[in-house]
């Protein structure tokens, strides 16, 4: 019984670690991510202001979609959920 507790107790350690990895790899992404968030903003701002307003649909989707995926992300950074964002899991 002793053997198998040491066991799980080195599968958890081991397990904190892979998650450690997951969250360096994620907070990078979470970066990259804001970088191109703001890119983003500024060619859409661009955009409406030559278009009168009417902004690209395209980069208010992509923009949509990175929200999501960047609150997936922040979730499972505070081990508020145990889901990984993209690409571990489907995108939303």
């Amino acid at each position: 019984m002793a053997e198998e507790d040491n066991t799980e107790a080195e599968s958890d350690f081991e397990s904190l670690w892979m998650r450690l990895i997951h969250m360096v790899i994620i907070a990078v992404m979470m970066s990259m991510a804001s970088t191109l968030l703001g890119l983003l903003t500024v060619a859409q701002f661009i955009i409406m202001a030559m278009k009168k307003r009417e902004p690209n649909d395209q980069l208010a989707e992509i923009g949509t979609t990175m929200g999501v995926w960047m609150a997936k992300a922040a979730r499972y950074q505070v081990a508020a959920s145990e889901v990984k964002p993209w690409p571990w899991t489907e995108l939303d």
